[in-house]
């Protein structure tokens, strides 16, 4: 576990909460938390980071970084393989959530649902933290906090992929959608007949490659990486 704390700021109660590389099948899983009164990084220009360039997304990390109070947590593959024994997707990004929540001191959370049913998973983070919580799908579209926090988390898991790449070479964005990802995997299990470090290998169309499919098919689809949110392998 890595956690990247980034100014704690005059502790203001709300906070807003959103991930990174939910669907993907390469590199960390990464949960921001960004702690600041509602409304107040709205000037900034933030908005759901998927509509952002990279060079947006990172000059908005460290005006985020200026203003508010910032905890990330990352899980990696082999942490994820193993918790995958034991529970959802889901759950694990419940459980991460709420140990934000708690080290961040909000009083207030403003998450992305990643199940279907909002209240229910609203339901599940107030027991699990004893705050209010609002969730909401797409909810980096309507809270400034949560469009933060969702800025925070993929501009921290591109720079993991940076390094990732650095060490076992270019495979893209690490999402199944994205055709340079399955080229790597296939040719890396090919030539040396194992699956590369950072890879989440509970994900069935990683079984299926290692078994010698095809990866034509090659997406997480919900239900194999938890269900709830859409895991449809594409970046996040």
């Amino acid at each position: 576990m890595k956690i990247l704390t980034v100014i704690e700021g005059s502790c203001p109660v709300d906070c807003g909460l959103d991930e990174a590389g939910r669907g993907a099948a390469i590199g960390p899983l990464v949960v921001a938390c960004v702690r600041a009164p509602l409304g107040s990084l709205a000037e900034l220009g933030v908005r759901d980071s998927k509509l952002l360039t990279p060079r947006k997304r990172e000059a908005l990390f460290e005006e985020i970084g200026k203003r508010a109070a910032v905890r990330v947590r990352e899980i990696w593959p082999d942490e994820l393989n193993a918790l995958m024994e034991e529970r959802s997707l889901n759950e694990i990004e419940l459980e991460a959530m709420a140990g934000l929540i708690r080290e961040c001191g909000c009083r207030r959370a403003f998450v992305d649902a990643v199940s279907p049913d909002e209240a229910e998973f609203a339901r599940r983070l107030r027991e699990a933290t004893g705050v209010e919580v609002i969730a909401r799908h797409r909810a980096e579209s309507l809270f400034d906090l949560v469009a933060a926090a969702s800025i925070v988390a993929k501009v921290v898991r591109d720079r993991r992929i940076r390094e990732i790449a650095s060490e076992i070479g270019d495979f893209g964005s690490g999402y199944p959608s994205d055709p340079r990802t399955r080229e790597f995997l296939r040719r890396y299990v090919e030539e040396k007949g194992s699956l590369p470090p950072y890879v989440r290998k509970k994900w069935k169309n990683v079984k299926r490659l290692l078994a010698g499919r095809e990866l034509e098919s090659f997406a997480v689809r919900e239900g194999e990486a938890g269900g709830g949110k859409e895991d449809t392998g594409r970046e996040a």
